[in-house]
């Protein structure tokens, strides 16, 4: 039988390659999920390389060279919070960060030095009484730990969760998080309630979490290339969904009501798309 090449192959076959090949991307990926608004309008997000603002013009920079965050924080004054995380290799076998802050003048500086292997007293999810949130997964069991302006440390949650993956807080305190892929609630009073149920089938799928003014929570479900709407009683809806091959992994809802999202392609490629509150579309 006469060999076929790699070339016809490919023209027989594209879109199988394709979605092989995204299938393969999507599984191996880890993309960020921070993307935040300063009081100026101006939109700060992470590719893992860099943190580039967007200005109201809508004119892209780097804010922040080389550092791989995932996560970024904005405070009540406008400076802007993220980690550079790095793996020192297979011989060594050892992973580091440090934390870093951005002022609105462009001073950037380090407020937690060179520290060896991951975060385990820092968090970039606040609330608006000083508090920080961040998974405490040193037991089957886990919890959400959160730590005061003090200092003063506690585990949150009247139940066990299983596998808590990224969060977000409100103002008052109240904690949002995936845990096998159901969106849950932990109250000021440390109750836990589950707000949604499976939001894909495949629980890590679920990404970035974030809130609006009218307290529905959001979610980004990158193998859905979608966005899930929780509203407080509990309705899920699609919010929005992204074309081939860019998915979200994370967002925000701007104070006028636009819908904000970070997303990624196969090829780790990253951009953000702004879907305004009469339904257009606009890409960076």
């Amino acid at each position: 039988m006469k060999k076929m090449s790699i070339h016809k192959q490919f023209r027989l076959y594209p879109l199988v390659t394709i979605w092989l090949f995204f299938s393969i991307a999507s599984a191996a990926a880890h993309p960020g999920v921070g993307i935040v608004m300063d009081s100026k309008k101006n939109v700060f997000y992470t590719d893992l390389t860099h943190v580039w603002k967007i200005d109201v013009s809508g004119n892209k920079t780097i804010a922040v060279r080389n550092v791989h965050t995932h996560e970024l924080y904005l405070d009540e004054n406008d400076n802007l919070f993220g980690e550079h995380l790095w793996y020192e290799g297979e011989k060594i076998d050892k992973w580091g960060h440090f934390v870093w802050q951005l002022s609105p003048s462009g001073e950037l500086k380090r407020i937690i030095p060179k520290t060896e292997g991951f975060q385990t007293n820092y968090s970039f999810v606040h609330d608006g009484h000083g508090r920080m949130f961040w998974a405490n997964r040193e037991k089957p069991c886990q919890h959400v730990r959160s730590k005061d302006a003090k200092g003063e440390v506690a585990d949150l949650g009247d139940e066990c969760m299983t596998d808590i993956r990224w969060m977000t807080s409100d103002a008052e305190g109240n904690v949002f998080l995936t845990d096998l892929g159901d969106l849950k609630k932990i109250d000021t009073n440390g109750h836990v309630q589950t707000l949604a149920k499976q939001l894909h089938k495949e629980p890590r799928a679920a990404m970035g979490v974030w809130l609006d003014t009218k307290k529905n929570i959001y979610v980004a479900v990158y193998k859905d290339r979608s966005v899930k709407k929780v509203s407080p009683d509990g309705m899920v809806t699609v919010a929005a969904e992204t074309s081939f091959p860019w998915a979200p992994s994370g967002g925000m809802v701007d104070g006028d009501g636009n819908l904000w999202l970070l997303e990624g392609n196969v090829i780790n490629s990253v951009r953000v798309e702004r879907i305004a509150v009469d339904g257009k579309r606009k890409i960076y």
